[in-house]
């Protein structure tokens, strides 16, 4: 009898997160959804039938050891998606270090400490860990110096687990999507003063479906860097 797959999700909310958990909960996997708190954890319950939550706030990583010490976390995880982020624009001169930390906090800090935990469930199923990134993890220009210092954060994370854990057999893939539809490009749109058009942008499903083949990719190969641009 094959054993279900187990994928540990943030981000499930909405955009790129949401797609993702869709599609393999709609194939028959198991997912553990992350949500900030027990509220959104119900929510996510409803909206994916049969799936788990796990509750830990990823604006505060320092406590997510303690939070997860208070639930059952997964005998088994098959795939560890980092899909959650926030941006805030900002120029460097008017940043505070409040917005620094919340952006680091919840796209470099929280999946460098999530990851710690789910390692031995990865090596035990030769897993795979998958970084939702940006194309401002590869460039950064004006604005975007908080998110594009995280997110290149994130890069030099999934590289160096990548080194690190290539002799378990666990598969490292970084994502780098451009501008997507989904909640956080109209809040980028709103910041920048611009009109938002979600027809302009890739459809989430579309990032989804590079994240999936990723997965999917027979164990003689791996995908380490996947950049994905609107097509328009």
């Amino acid at each position: 009898m094959a054993v279900m797959a187990t994928h540990v999700i943030t981000g499930a909310g909405s955009g790129i997160g949401a797609a993702v958990a869709r599609r393999l909960h709609a194939r028959g996997g198991e997912p553990v959804l992350q949500a900030r708190d027990a509220g959104r954890a119900k929510e996510l319950a409803a909206e994916f039938p049969g799936a788990r939550t796990l509750v830990g706030d990823l604006a505060d990583p320092d406590r997510l050891s303690w939070a997860f010490s208070h639930q059952s976390l997964p005998d088994r995880v098959d795939s560890l998606l980092h899909v959650a982020g926030v941006v805030d624009l900002g120029r460097v001169g008017d940043l505070t270090p409040k917005s620094w930390r919340h952006q680091l906090n919840v796209n470099l800090v929280a999946p460098a400490e999530l990851t710690r935990h789910f390692l031995p469930q990865l090596r035990a199923s030769r897993g795979h860990v998958v970084f939702v990134n940006s194309g401002a993890g590869l460039a950064a220009h004006a604005d975007w110096s908080a998110y594009a210092a995280s997110k290149h954060g994130l890069k030099a994370l999934a590289d160096s687990l990548r080194h690190e854990e290539h002799a378990n057999g666990v598969r490292v893939t970084s994502v780098y999507p451009g501008r997507t539809a989904s909640p956080m490009q109209a809040k980028v749109h709103q910041q920048e003063g611009k009109d938002y058009d979600p027809g302009e942008w890739i459809d989430p499903e579309s990032v989804a479906t590079t994240i999936l083949m990723s997965l999917d990719l027979p164990r003689d190969a791996e995908v380490n860097d996947l950049t994905v641009r609107p097509g328009n």
